[in-house]
């Protein structure tokens, strides 16, 4: 089975603009659409709280003719047109989708940043964490998530295997950023926001590139917009995974990253493993 993850930043400004970063952005599109991946997961769609379009569903067909499409959206008291997770999985697949409250702070709960799709045999989990934010100022509401999001995942792994996927905005370990020294005290690479997903991975969880490909470096998926080098350089960060239950590890076959050319900020991930 194959999988993909990628934050889009904006569904609607990748399917509607004119831009040169959408254009870019719709190549990235055809790159994933041409990997015939089973499920396909998208993260801060920054969609309307009724979803997408028809105009949305229409462009997406282009490149993904043949899936089922399930979203959630950012919807009341949390911020309109933020965050939001989509999953595309192939029409021949049974599953039943799940947009559960995880009893996260503040609105986080509302921010559409969870989306759950039961496929039978496995759980199939898409996640937009929150992020730290500039001065740290949601750090320790980040923290709260992170619990919580650990404490939902592995009552789901008690149940049946999970496959998590998606932006988890945190650089796990040194090696996961091309600047650590620097780096200390900017979210995402917090001690505290490294702790939690340490925390999650002590739940039964694997991180799959890591697992694949060892102490590999220079390895990124995210390389920031406001430094226009930062991809030239690959001055990047491993912020997006595949994490999946221990006790399937042995089924995976690949996990790596999709080369997303000129786009800075988020590349797409892969997943492949064998049938659960």
């Amino acid at each position: 089975m194959k999988f993909i993850s990628w934050n889009i930043d904006s569904l609607n400004a990748a399917l509607t603009s004119d831009s040169a970063r959408a254009v870019l952005s719709r190549e990235v599109l055809k790159t994933i659409a041409e990997e015939e991946a089973d499920v396909i997961a998208i993260q801060e769609t920054k969609l309307s709280t009724t979803g997408p379009s028809k105009k949305h569903i229409e462009a997406m067909e282009t490149y993904f003719s043949g899936y089922h499409m399930e979203w959630v959206s950012s919807e009341p008291p949390a911020k309109k047109g933020y965050a939001g997770t989509m999953v595309l999985y192939k029409e021949d697949m049974q599953a039943k989708t799940i947009a559960p409250k995880i009893g996260a702070p503040d609105t986080m709960d509302s921010e559409g940043r969870i989306l759950v799709v039961d496929f039978g045999t496995f759980y199939f989990v898409n996640v937009y964490t929150p992020n730290a934010g500039d001065g740290l100022k949601r750090l320790s509401q980040r923290q709260e998530w992170d619990r919580c999001y650990a404490t939902y995942l592995s009552q789901l792994d008690q149940e049946k295997p999970v496959i998590a996927c998606g932006d988890f905005n945190v650089a796990h370990t040194e090696i996961d950023l091309a600047n650590p020294t620097s780096n200390h005290q900017s979210a995402g690479f917090t001690d505290e926001e490294r702790a939690g997903f340490t925390n999650l991975l002590s739940k039964g969880f694997v991180d799959t590139f890591r697992y694949v490909h060892g102490d590999v470096k220079n390895v990124y998926s995210w390389w920031a917009q406001r430094v226009k080098t930062s991809k030239i350089n690959n001055s990047g960060w491993r912020i997006d995974y595949f994490l999946i239950s221990d006790r399937i590890k042995e089924k995976i076959t690949r996990s790596e990253m999709i080369d997303s050319g000129e786009r800075q900020d988020h590349g797409p991930i892969l997943l492949e493993i064998q049938k659960i």
